[in-house]
């Protein structure tokens, strides 16, 4: 009797559980239980890019329409979905005091630092660039933006010719918004999580008046001086484009004294420039692995479709002489990385419609909550938290050479996983073309 009594009740628990499992699982996949992937058309390379134009970093894991309603006040604007806020981020990197589980809809607190200038670098107008930021921040309690704060710049054409192609040429002028709708999303990402890493900095949206990478390097001019004279910071670029054979002599753009340079490392197997530079922090991509019942943090592995392995044209810089037995004689990438797999996304808020999304428009109706991965993210998220970190080295080498070689320096050591060409490429201990030294742990060293 006592033994089938015990056996009902675990029958009975195990039926509560499955239940429970099916609701929370539905819940992690989303309305109707779909979770796909979108790449949109801007972060598509096409032949005869590299060298030319530059393409975003960015991938959506939601269909249109998918969060509809009313959000909620505070928080994640729905609930019960297992995406990452700032709070949860804050969380699992140990930028606050950590919570068990982080779990995003449990967590609130927020990072608080940051200081002197942060600038993103993208091209093509986010006309509600201010708005969504402002909203976004409000919706997570992170603190509020002003016009002085956050400013948006426009930078002038880039010269196709000169001593120097790329330099500033012409007279400033608002420039057109993308079409597509895919560098508005970019834009919505790198501004709401560069002010999440680092609320205390001022930041800067530079915005090029096209994808060539000749706006783009004017551009990158342009955020250069602003955060130097901001007495320093750091410059996010989730941008990148096709190694090609002139490259180093466009590394001029990416040094300036006081200034970090931080690149996405690629959605895709193999290098990108400029994340090869040796004058940029090259950003790659991890996985966070969330308990698909309870919502908790679980680990952190590789994220497959991360860039990243040894440049074909920039030599190996003298901070990464400590893994030559690695990459050789090449500059090797990424050299950090963070959460970039879209499965594993965050909320961005982006009140730009996008025509091309699956095929259909996606949201003719405010607010629009998307779900979004992709280096793209990695880059401001690291940004803001060296920034946060508040020593602001002299230089991108200067930053790299002490998070190669300081002790210090405190990293998530992704050892599971693969990426890469023919996903040849393995996690190990230590430093490695999938996730470079790891992701953040702590403000430490940075």
């Amino acid at each position: 009797m006592e033994m089938r009594q015990a056996a009902a009740s675990l029958m009975t628990l195990g039926a509560l559980l499955a239940g429970y499992a099916t609701t929370a699982l539905a819940q992690r996949a989303g309305p109707g239980g779909s979770t796909s992937v979108t790449i949109p058309a801007s972060s598509v390379a096409k032949p005869g890019d590299a060298g030319l134009r530059s393409h975003t970093n960015v991938r959506i894991l939601s269909f249109p329409g998918e969060f509809n309603g009313v959000p909620q006040a505070a928080g994640p604007p729905f609930p019960g979905y297992f995406y990452e806020d700032p709070a949860s981020i804050a969380c699992i990197y140990d930028l606050v005091t950590p919570v068990g589980g982080c779990n995003a809809n449990v967590v609130t607190q927020n990072p608080s630092g940051g200081a002197r200038a942060i600038a993103v670098v993208d091209s093509y107008d986010d006309p509600n660039a201010f708005t969504d930021l402002q909203s976004f921040s409000a919706q997570f309690g992170v603190k509020a933006i002003t016009p002085s704060s956050f400013i948006v710049v426009y930078a002038p054409p880039g010269s196709t010719t000169g001593p120097i192609p790329g330099s500033c040429t012409g007279t400033a002028s608002q420039p057109p918004v993308d079409p597509t709708g895919g560098w508005e999303v970019e834009e919505s990402l790198d501004i709401e999580w560069a002010h999440s890493m680092a609320p205390g900095a001022t930041l800067y949206l530079v915005e090029a008046q096209s994808d060539y990478n000749q706006d783009l390097y004017c551009a990158e001019t342009i955020a250069s001086q602003l955060v130097a004279k901001a007495g320093g910071g750091e410059v996010s670029n989730s941008w990148g484009t096709g190694e090609y054979s002139a490259e180093a002599a466009d590394d001029i753009f990416f040094k300036a004294r006081g200034v970090v340079y931080f690149a996405s490392a690629g959605d895709s197997p193999g290098p990108i420039y400029p994340s090869v530079s040796p004058n940029v922090v090259s950003v790659g991509g991890t996985s966070l692995t969330t308990n698909p019942y309870w919502g908790n943090f679980e680990l952190e592995n590789t994220w497959q479709d991360g860039g990243g392995g040894p440049s074909v044209y920039e030599p190996r810089p003298g901070y990464q002489d400590g893994i030559r037995y690695i990459v050789g004689s090449q500059r090797g990438t990424p050299d950090v990385a963070a959460d970039a797999n879209p499965n594993s996304g965050v909320w961005v808020l982006d009140n730009f419609p996008i025509p091309d999304f699956g095929g259909e428009t996606y949201c003719g109706v405010a607010p629009c909550w998307l779900i979004v991965g992709g280096t793209s993210l990695s880059s401001p998220m690291w940004a803001g938290i060296v920034n946060a970190a508040g020593r602001f080295s002299g230089s991108s080498r200067e930053e790299l050479t002490r998070l190669y070689q300081d002790r210090n320096a405190e990293f998530n050591d992704i050892t599971y996983g693969t990426c890469g060409p023919y996903v040849g490429y393995l996690a190990f201990p230590g430093w490695d073309f999938c996730s470079g030294l790891g992701s953040p742990a702590t403000y430490n060293g940075k």
